[in-house]
């Protein structure tokens, strides 16, 4: 999958803007036409992750880094801001 389709996907299902990183320490963003897989730190398993929109923010951004070696941060629907750890991903879109 690509970044540009993980980022759709994720505002599709919560609403909520995904910004998706080189590493794990977010200071890179990812380019949206490389894949996960191109991604994915040497070392880390990768494959699917099925997410329910009550997962909290933090959780979320911690499995992606746990399984993928990327990071991730969940964003508001416009972009503008990060949502705050403690929230749910639907709460986020909102």
């Amino acid at each position: 999958m690509k970044v540009k389709s993980l980022k759709a996907n994720f505002k599709k299902e919560f609403g909520a803007s995904l910004r998706v990183y080189t590493t794990t320490n977010c200071k890179t963003l990812a380019d949206d036409e490389k894949t996960l897989a191109a991604l994915r730190a040497e070392g880390y398993k990768g494959g699917e992750l099925v997410v329910g929109g009550n997962l909290r923010v933090g959780s979320f951004e911690k499995k992606i880094a746990e399984l993928y070696g990327i990071g991730v941060q969940v964003a508001d629907k416009d972009d503008k801001k990060l949502a705050d750890n403690g929230i749910t991903l639907v709460a986020a879109g909102k």
